[in-house]
């Protein structure tokens, strides 16, 4: 009888200890995937910046160089495709759509130096770049916060536990484009002989 006792309390006390770990490391992984989703709300908000200075931008750049009709379709239609995204991933890959339409409408820029002297281009320019710097930084943190929490599911013994609590892998990270690993090209003029 003593030995029946025993062993329920043993049983009892191993039930809490699990339990409790249980339930700690649940709320863990509730707080992590709220913080991906906070960090992904601050993407969102400066992709929605940059998606409104863009008209302005396009508006002001069409004003120089009228015959150039194609970027301008594929910067709308990137933009449209951003803002009809609905998951990160296909915010993702709107944006990567985004940004190489906006990299085509910068080398028009180059072709019309008297574009580069207009006063409100200039400042829609730099207003574009300062939120091109912003995106990169939520990004690094929105990768930092997805990182941490696939880190913390994928740990022993917490895998069992999201497994049970239907936590799965994230996997919508932002990614550096192919293209982007490519050396640009620089070409000087010949010189005059």
């Amino acid at each position: 009888m003593k030995a029946g006792i025993i062993a329920l309390v043993v049983l009892v006390l191993a039930a809490f200890l699990i339990g409790g770990s249980f339930v700690s490391r649940r709320n863990e992984m509730v707080r992590k995937n709220e913080a991906v989703k906070s960090q992904w709300s601050q993407v969102d908000v400066v992709l929605q910046r940059r998606s409104d200075l863009i008209p302005n931008l396009v508006e002001t750049v069409k004003g120089f160089a009228a015959q150039e009709q194609t970027v301008f379709h594929d910067i709308a239609a990137a933009r449209s495709a951003l803002m009809g995204a609905k998951t990160p991933a296909d915010k993702i890959a709107a944006n990567g759509q985004l940004d190489n339409a906006l990299s085509r409408l910068l080398v028009i820029v180059e072709n019309y130096p008297q574009l580069k002297s207009n006063e409100n281009f200039l400042r829609l320019q730099d207003e574009l770049a300062g939120t091109e710097n912003r995106i990169a930084v939520e990004r690094k943190r929105y990768n930092d916060a997805i990182q941490d929490y696939n880190t913390y599911i994928g740990l022993f013994p917490n895998n069992i536990y999201a497994g049970w609590a239907g936590f799965q892998r994230n996997n919508a990270y932002f990614a550096a484009p192919e293209t982007s690993r490519e050396a640009p090209k620089v070409q000087f003029p010949a010189p005059a002989r």
